[in-house]
């Protein structure tokens, strides 16, 4: 019992401290036994050296603890030296790039700065008006079904679409009007080609005299920058807040055009869709004696479609295995 403490404080492992605690403080330990003595011993004994066995295990007690957290705080040291980087040391090799969803956004930011549009920017949170009512979308629109909203309460949400901004826009300023807006929406959807927060640009372009000759024009040319020389249509659809309004397609960049899975064997890809800014939305800002177009597109489609990614969800995962592929 007497070389106990020096036995404890003599360790130099973890692991060595542990065989040491069963053998001292363990069931079948040294402190044990010597406690088994006490049947042995008379009543006077029996209290005295009790007394002085449990202030020896005390004393004990408290020397294993102090050092188990010596061991503990070496070992802790000995791993941040194992595992330390000299920062200020020169890398041979870089492995960063941009994120593929962002560096899309990038390219299609580009191509309309260079055409003198603004870039615009607006709050996440919107209210109704902004993000339906003055898009010709009131209360009892059937359209405002299909865009699964996040409400926080009846008039607060996030936004579903970056439409608010040129609302904004619009009320902010006088024609004319030539400008993008790019930012995250939310949509309560999730599958394939689906998440619950995806990416927007949206462009608006209001003066006197525009037409859809003048969208035609400058999509096309935006598609041809965007995918190359491929084939573009455009076909009547339905939207609230433009009217006409069409839906932009391009020739099937995985089958050429001839039909395929991904096409649905149509030979075309649905990529965005355009019109002509609605009259009610110019009532909603108060402009007059204008006309405009409007054109929006998701920006993790034209990932997807760029570098032929199967499914969208594996852009926000992370994973090291699809990223190091865009660098």
């Amino acid at each position: 019992m007497d070389n106990l403490e020096q036995k404890i404080k003599s360790v130099d492992t973890l692991e060595e401290l542990e065989k040491l605690r069963v053998e001292i403080f363990g069931k079948k330990g040294s402190l044990s036994l010597e406690f088994l003595r006490l049947k042995d011993l008379s009543e006077d004994e029996r209290k005295e050296f009790a007394k002085n066995l449990n202030i020896k295990k005390d004393s004990l007690n408290k020397i294993f603890t102090d050092k188990k957290i010596e061991l503990e705080n070496k070992e802790i040291l000995n791993r941040m030296q194992k595992d330390s980087v000299d920062v200020s040391m020169a890398c041979l090799q870089t492995y960063g790039a941009t994120h593929v969803v962002k560096d899309t956004m990038d390219k299609i930011i580009k191509y309309f700065l260079s055409l003198n549009f603004s870039l615009e920017d607006g709050p996440l949170i919107e209210d109704e008006f902004h993000n339906f009512e003055a898009l010709n979308l009131p209360s009892y629109h059937p359209a405002r079904d299909m865009q699964d909203t996040f409400y926080f309460d009846d008039n607060s949400l996030l936004r579903t679409h970056t439409s608010p901004v040129q609302i904004r826009k619009m009320l902010s300023s006088n024609p004319p009007i030539k400008m993008i807006a790019p930012g995250a929406v939310f949509r309560r959807d999730l599958d394939l080609t689906h998440t619950p927060m995806f990416h927007q640009i949206e462009g608006l372009v209001v003066d006197k005299d525009i037409s859809f000759a003048n969208l035609k024009f400058i999509l096309k040319d935006f598609l041809n920058y965007m995918f190359g020389d491929v084939k573009i249509r455009f076909r009547p659809s339905f939207f609230p807040f433009t009217e006409p309004s069409s839906e932009v397609d391009i020739g099937c960049i995985f089958c050429n055009n001839s039909g395929c899975r991904v096409c649905s064997n149509t030979g075309w890809l649905e990529v965005l869709g355009a019109g002509m800014v609605d009259p009610n939305v110019f009532s909603a800002v108060n402009y007059k004696d204008v006309s405009g177009y409007a054109f929006g597109l998701g920006v993790e489609r034209f990932a997807m479609l760029i570098h032929k990614i199967p499914d969208l969800r594996s852009l926000f995962e992370g994973d090291i295995r699809l990223l190091e592929q865009f660098k």
